[in-house]
């Protein structure tokens, strides 16, 4: 069992970690889909996202949900090149198959790209290995762009908004850069777009600025910090911190982003990543909005 002060059970009980890779996956991971199911049911928590970066993830949700009817497993889609890249027919597909959460492009992101080859063998992400692997292959297609030459949406992506507007689905900002995130959500609001999340607002790559964040809360978006981010030391703490009391725990979520191999069990990071909110002063109903009652509004 978790070791959680019986005062922040709230915010853990019926929780729902938005951020979540489990196996089947094409990288070995902490456990597979049924064993979080059973784990998250044993513990109490509310549910999880199923992500991956390659594969789309809604008919494992709903076979989990069959097997365990009192967790709400969640299925998703990362627009990545595995699934032809901003591809709303793929879109429509995952929607018709239960999924909730469409992640735009994260590995294959050109932001990603931009990147990968300036950070230390040390610090690369668990996912560089494969990308690095068909580059030197030969295989590696190019990456995805979301916007074109005077910075507008593609078509493309304006008809995956439109769909994901139809279908009442998450827009999740994947591993967008701060200029595509702005344009894409603009975007999004237009087309009148409900449910949106920037993902993991403080990775690296993505990295957006407080006065962004502010901008983007008010324009009705939900701003994600998962746990892995501060806890690898990709960010400190109270950076996290001081984000979230800038833009209010009303705006944003938590979660986790584990299910690597060495680290934490999901649920035990969802544990750690509330006590830590809570040793840095926020209040029960403050830290129970953002794991419990903002995820649900988004995916339920």
């Amino acid at each position: 069992m978790i070791d959680l002060d019986p005062a922040l059970r709230p915010c853990f009980e019926g929780a729902v970690d938005l951020h979540v890779h489990s196996g089947p996956d094409v990288l070995p991971r902490k456990m597979d889909d049924l064993a979080l199911a059973r784990r998250v049911a044993e513990e109490g928590m509310g549910g999880f996202v199923l992500k991956s970066h390659h594969v789309p993830t809604a008919d494992r949700a709903t076979l989990v949900r069959q097997l365990h009817p009192g967790v709400l497993a969640v299925g998703s889609l990362t627009l990545n090149n595995f699934v032809g890249g901003i591809n709303p027919q793929a879109v429509e597909v995952a929607a018709l198959l239960g999924a909730r959460v469409v992640w735009f492009p994260t590995v294959d992101a050109q932001n990603e790209a931009d990147h990968l080859g300036q950070v230390p063998p040390e610090k690369k992400p668990y996912w560089a290995s494969l990308q690095e692997q068909w580059l030197a292959e030969g295989r590696l297609r190019p990456p995805i762009q979301v916007l074109d030459e005077a910075g507008q949406v593609r078509p493309e992506v304006r008809t995956v908004l439109e769909v994901l507007r139809d279908r009442d689905l998450v827009l999740a900002t994947g591993h967008l850069n701060p200029r595509e995130i702005l344009a894409v959500v603009r975007e999004a609001v237009a087309l009148r777009v409900r449910r949106i999340v920037i993902t993991h607002v403080d990775f690296p790559t993505v990295n957006l600025p407080l006065d962004l964040q502010r901008e983007l809360a008010q324009m009705g978006a939900f701003l994600e910090h998962c746990f892995t981010t501060p806890e690898t030391g990709k960010v400190t703490w109270e950076s996290v911190f001081h984000a979230v009391r800038q833009t209010g725990p009303e705006r944003n979520v938590l979660s986790t982003d584990l299910g690597q191999p060495r680290a934490l069990h999901p649920v035990d990071g969802m544990a750690a990543f509330i006590r830590r909110f809570a040793e840095a002063g926020f209040a029960v109903h403050e830290i129970r909005r953002m794991t419990v009652e903002n995820p649900r509004s988004l995916v339920e």
